[in-house]
């Protein structure tokens, strides 16, 4: 396995980074969304707040917080996902033209998962190992 030196290594941090893009593209290039500022805005800041929230938690340098901003850029994975589904719901988008967002958001929604359960397991084994220490 490789050894991830900075957020730009994780492959959560790239994907995020992908969806926003996708997200942002979706808002220059679609006019319904473009005319609907709130709408526009909400759903870019969530998208680009799950790199956000990857980057600044991994800087941190420790697991609880990393897991801890894990925690929130998943949250704003579903908020893009709530938004895109809401995009066809209003018809600023039809279904084709979103799943693709929608696919990529769940999957990076997955990972951020999995990612937050292995890295709970790791805050764990160093609560264990530290008990263990204190108490031979």
């Amino acid at each position: 396995m490789a050894t991830i030196k900075c957020f730009e290594d994780l492959e959560i941090w790239r994907n995020a980074q992908e969806l926003a893009k996708m997200v942002y593209d979706l808002c220059v290039s679609n006019e319904k969304i473009r005319q609907d500022f709130e709408f526009k805005n909400q759903i870019k800041k969530a998208a680009l707040s799950i790199s956000n929230n990857i980057a600044e938690g991994f800087e941190y340098n420790n697991n609880a917080d990393f897991h801890r901003f894990l925690r929130i850029a998943k949250g704003s994975c579903g908020e893009v996902r709530n938004c895109l589904r809401f995009s066809v719901k209003m018809k600023f988008t039809e279904q084709k033209d979103v799943d693709k967002d929608i696919n990529l958001a769940i999957s990076l929604g997955k990972q951020i998962g999995s990612l937050m359960i292995y890295l709970k397991a790791k805050i764990s084994e160093k609560k264990l190992s530290a008990k263990q220490t204190r108490n031979p």
